[in-house]
């Protein structure tokens, strides 16, 4: 709640819900971000911030429904301070705006659930400047908060991305998903048909360097010490002859490249996959080579105790064309997605 005008020279801001036991300088960079932590520490020092018509220290732990003191100029820093500087910057550019919310698959208070699209990162890394992590970050106008990535999908993988709105929402969906209360159904199309149709992959794995970058692989005698334990259930839906089948992948753990490495471990690698032999003889001409794994549905216990989150996200265009090309039919389990 605000309450200010254009006269008024210092503005009172109340503390949200969401927004308890947040510390005092990390509210000012969520609501203010163009305002430096010395910048915040020399308003604090002179009381033109104050809590409650107190003055308060930066590491302050904030309470629901308690009145920030916020200065005018806060909105309008100095010229030629850092402060300046960032707020001259754009927020985000349109085109992000519009991508970011093309995605958008169901949203309320707490949570934002996203349709990734295939061949945009997740999170920043060496060489990516664009993703989609930051252009959350630069939309903190739209959302009210910085937006909190919650899981992480691979570049090339589509589908169900799940994103906190705040930090409570974020620590809360945090633990939901150390306690594998998160149902995760992946789609995929592999080569060959796996025998038995129906079965559960269990196999320790490390991360390896290699020519073409780090891979994972199923650890071997000696590297207890640094495998993560990994466990897969898999079913195939339907099938292309001997040449390919579509299958549903329900992973217990969240490995990174879990799904690949383990499809190539039963012999099975998903098409498209150039990391894990998925890459080479694509069992049909005119299929694009591109990973065929979407992040098909996910079922979570709500962060605010509401009735649970069951979103599902329509297969990319790269599939949809495959499946079409193979004879496939995507709305056989439109209502129970294998």
């Amino acid at each position: 709640m605000t309450s200010a005008n254009a006269q008024e020279r210092v503005e009172t801001i109340e503390v949200a819900e969401r927004e308890a036991g947040m510390r005092l300088d990390r509210w000012f960079r969520t609501h203010f971000p163009e305002v430096t932590q010395s910048y915040l520490q020399k308003l604090l020092r002179s009381g033109q911030v104050r809590v409650d018509a107190r003055r308060a220290e930066a590491n302050l732990r904030l309470e629901v429904g308690s009145k920030i003191r916020v200065p005018k100029a806060v909105r309008t820093p100095r010229e030629g301070s850092a402060g300046a500087k960032t707020a001259a910057l754009p927020k985000s550019n349109e085109a992000d705006r519009k991508l970011i919310e093309s995605m958008i698959l169901f949203e309320d208070d707490d949570v934002l659930v996203l349709n990734k699209p295939f061949g945009i990162a997740v999170q920043g890394g060496t060489g990516t400047k664009r993703h989609i992590d930051g252009m959350l970050a630069g939309m903190v106008d739209r959302f009210g908060d910085r937006p909190r990535l919650v899981h992480r999908l691979d570049r090339d993988t589509t589908g169900v991305l799940l994103v906190a709105k705040h930090r409570q929402a974020a620590a809360k969906l945090g633990r939901i998903f150390q306690t594998r209360s998160a149902a995760k159904t992946y789609w995929a199309l592999v080569r060959g048909v796996p025998k038995p149709p129906q079965g559960k992959i269990e196999a320790a794995l490390v991360k390896a360097s290699g020519p073409e970058g780090d891979r994972i692989r199923k650890a071997r005698p000696g590297e207890q010490k640094e495998a993560m334990h990994a466990t897969t259930h898999y079913s195939v839906v339907d099938r292309v002859a001997h040449k390919a089948s579509w299958v549903s992948l329900k992973p217990v753990t969240g490995r990174q490249h879990q799904l690949r490495a383990h499809m190539e471990l039963i012999g099975h690698p998903i098409v498209g996959d150039n990391k894990y032999d998925g890459g080479l003889d694509l069992v049909a001409e005119n299929i694009e080579p591109k990973l065929h794994l979407h992040a098909r549905r996910l079922i979570i216990p709500h962060p605010g105790g509401k009735a649970k989150i069951d979103v599902s996200a329509p297969l990319p265009a790269h599939m949809l064309a495959t499946w079409d090309l193979l004879g496939l039919d995507p709305r056989r389990f439109e209502k129970d997605d294998g």
